[in-house]
């Protein structure tokens, strides 16, 4: 294999510069200036960062020989991997190297909260020796309620049973299955959770669903003796909510190591009080995860210019004919849309391709709907690549289906959830280079796919349109195109409009109160 020019911009464990330097010629330039980077960066090959260099879209126009950015973590914000795509330069990232440091950092804090650990010690370091002021709390046999899971969520759930918790997961992309080998409770109700749980831990990753998902109306269902964790993203939580509950009470206590703005604001209200742990994002900061993530991404980066199979692919900039990639957007943009309208836990995920196209898409197409349906739920930590094997270890079961018979398309793709509730369809297709959604169960469209949709089930009743409409405009929400479809007149219809702006929850709760309509979703792709 040629020695490449690799670029290490950011601080790297020693195994990982050592793994790096075995194949490559490596130039370790650690706290470059945009500038300085910009200068440099045409001269390699591939670019190795954590989470300070901003790899940006001038930065990739810049590196015309770049094949491969390597991320050192799991998150990628600081790249811009739509960019990367377009230039064909393949983004790999190391999602699995922490997630047993996240996970013990998550109970470490349970433990401080529960045990007002760094309070104590502040005052034993004024000289004060106040063992009254600090009874504590005892996990045993407390009920442990993990909103998400994922790796790092069973992991914590494995060990909140040596401390012999009742555990409950809400998690609408689990199994039964798999929540029944973990040994936990599942449930699709987040309210039921948080009214049982004395901890309340999160992990997940923020996207347009879950920004705010513990807000006021959550924190105040939760019990008065209850302490809140997260160790994953700050957005999932309403920062000025849980101020307000814990100042008066309301909640024991919180234990956070993430936050809407990081560095955290040194007048955040929340460094206030006296009933909070903080940390400052230190769940992947041990020893042995920087030497994961930087040992996962030398070794990736050596498969890839050894032509091998890359194991985590950020975007997978697959090299297909014109004809087959449109098809493979419409796969992921249907199984995000999938995710989105499922109401209950999924147990085999059916994939049809029918038509001409047939036996000519490989398994690319699967992946990317099995990615696009699981993307809302783990965000960043789900690929191309790991989406099969990411369903598998959900105990989601596969099925495949290639048929050359059609109907009215030379090809299309329809999806068939089962779920413990019964069955979900969508089939779409493309056509005039746009991305088409065809059929929401037993009801016919045809509408081009957007980043926006509004999809309301409804009994067909004169003025309902109307309605819907109404409550948009009265929120300056424009609707761009609008499909309804039905069975029989006056029975149930489902409508689905593509609006221009997103849909707060104030505004779905004002629908979802119509009279005459059954449910809304809004979706987001």
């Amino acid at each position: 294999m040629e020695r490449y020019k690799v670029l290490v911009s950011d601080p790297l464990a020693e195994t990982g510069l050592n793994k790096l330097k075995e194949c490559f010629d490596v130039d370790y330039k650690p706290g470059l200036s945009k500038e300085e980077l910009l200068n440099i960066i045409e001269n390699y090959v591939a670019l190795v960062v954590r989470s300070e260099t901003k790899v940006t879209k001038e930065v990739i126009e810049r590196a015309k020989n770049l094949k491969v950015i390597g991320r050192a973590g799991v998150g990628v914000d600081n790249i811009d991997v739509e960019e990367a795509t377009r230039k064909g330069i393949l983004v790999i990232n190391a999602p699995e190297g922490n997630t047993i440091a996240a996970c013990e950092h998550t109970i470490g804090l349970m433990l401080a909260i529960s045990r007002k650990i760094p309070h104590a010690f502040w005052l034993l370091k004024q000289g004060k020796w106040e063992r009254k002021s600090f009874i504590g709390n005892e996990l045993y046999g407390k009920t442990l309620g993990l909103i998400g899971l994922g790796r790092i969520g069973s992991e914590v759930a494995k060990r909140a049973k040596s401390f012999r918790m009742r555990i409950i997961a809400y998690d609408p992309f689990i199994s039964l299955e798999k929540a029944k080998e973990l040994e936990v409770e599942l449930t699709n109700d987040l309210y039921y959770l948080l009214r049982e749980a004395d901890y309340v831990s999160l992990h997940l990753p923020l996207t347009q669903e879950t920004k705010n998902l513990i807000g006021k109306k959550e924190l105040e269902s939760m019990k008065p003796t209850a302490y809140l964790i997260n160790c994953a993203r700050g957005g999932l939580v309403d920062e000025t909510a849980l101020y307000e509950v814990l100042k008066d009470r309301k909640i024991a206590g919180a234990a956070l190591d993430v936050f809407k703005s990081e560095p955290i604001e040194p007048d955040n209200p929340l460094l206030t009080l006296d009933n909070v742990v903080l940390t400052p994002h230190l769940g992947a900061s041990t020893q042995e995860a920087q030497e994961k993530v930087a040992l996962i991404v030398a070794e990736d980066m050596i498969r890839f210019f050894k032509g091998e199979v890359v194991t985590h692919a950020v975007n997978l900039p697959i090299q297909v004919s014109s004809e087959i990639l449109p098809f493979i957007r419409l796969g992921e943009k249907l199984g995000k849309l999938l995710a989105q309208i499922v109401n209950a836990n999924p147990e085999e995920l059916e994939i049809q391709i029918c038509g001409e196209l047939a036996n000519k898409i490989g398994t690319s197409l699967a992946s990317a709907v099995i990615k696009g349906f699981l993307e809302p739920i783990l965000g960043e930590e789900v690929n191309l690549i790991n989406a099969l094997p990411m369903a598998k270890d959900r105990k989601l079961k596969i099925k495949e289906v290639r048929t050359e018979e059609t109907d009215t398309y030379r090809t299309s793709l329809r999806l068939r959830l089962k779920t413990e509730k019964g069955f979900i369809e969508l089939s779409g297709t493309v056509s005039r280079d746009q991305e088409r959604l065809l059929k929401i169960q037993d009801y016919y469209l045809d509408l081009a796919l957007a980043p926006y949709l509004l999809i309301a089930f409804h009994i067909d009743k004169p003025g309902i349109i109307g309605q819907v409409g109404t409550i948009l405009g009265e929120n300056q929400i424009n609707i761009a195109a609008m499909q309804v479809g039905r069975k029989e007149v006056g029975k149930d219809a489902v409508m689905v409009l593509v609006i221009d702006n997103p849909v707060g929850e104030e505004v779905l709760n004002k629908i979802k109160r119509l009279e005459n309509i059954i449910d809304v979703y809004y979706v987001c792709i």
